[in-house]
């Protein structure tokens, strides 16, 4: 008896979509459910995202105020120019992150990409206002805080989302490894194919 062709096909299948991180369709049996796990929608996640990156907008205007090459004749230390590029790449760097994962909200790694972005830019921000502060414009510094403590709820909204989108994915690979081992179980049950004996003359 040859091996069942939907087994073998069950077995490829369920291989590949746990390699692209995909859920095959459960046996009718399988007492699984990925659908209704608290993870927001998609046009949830991408309204998220866009009020994030809208919110993140706004500091560019303040950013381009910030002068920190004028600063040093006041004393001030080189490291706050490093600050203030480091500032503006992050903010460019914010946008896009964010941009890709609103298209694809389904794809974990570009969600952390975004998410550690934002933390990146709030950390080069927050050494940055301390010299805004000191060598420029309290007023300044106080707007920057402003804005940046603006998106803190958009942020953490994000961080729940991503950890929902994790347990999520975790419960779908946890199909797939459930599917491969029932389909590998089925191979194993099938009995060898029987060799045919060749008559000698």
């Amino acid at each position: 008896m040859k091996f069942s062709f939907a087994l073998v096909s069950c077995l490829f299948l369920t291989s590949i979509f746990s390699a692209l991180g995909q859920t095959p369709e459960p046996s009718p049996g399988a007492q699984t459910s990925v659908a209704d796990k608290g993870v927001a929608s998609e046009w949830d996640t991408r309204k998220l995202l866009d009020s994030l990156a809208q919110q993140a907008e706004h500091l560019k205007p303040v950013i381009d105020q910030v002068q920190p090459d004028t600063w040093q004749s006041n004393g001030a230390s080189e490291t706050y120019i490093a600050q203030w590029s480091a500032a503006e790449a992050q903010l460019k760097y914010l946008l896009a992150s964010t941009d890709a994962f609103s298209r694809q909200p389904e794809r974990l790694p570009l969600g952390l990409d975004a998410y550690f972005r934002m933390q990146a830019l709030e950390s080069s921000l927050g050494s940055l206002v301390e010299g805004v502060r000191k060598y420029q414009n309290p007023a300044l510094a106080a707007l920057m805080q402003t804005v940046v403590a603006e998106n803190s709820t958009n942020r953490d909204r994000l961080r729940q989302y991503l950890q929902d989108l994790a347990t999520q994915k975790e419960q779908e690979f946890e199909v797939a490894d459930r599917e491969a081992q029932r389909c590998r179980a089925a191979l194993l049950q099938q009995p060898a194919p029987k060799t045919k004996k060749v008559a000698h003359p």
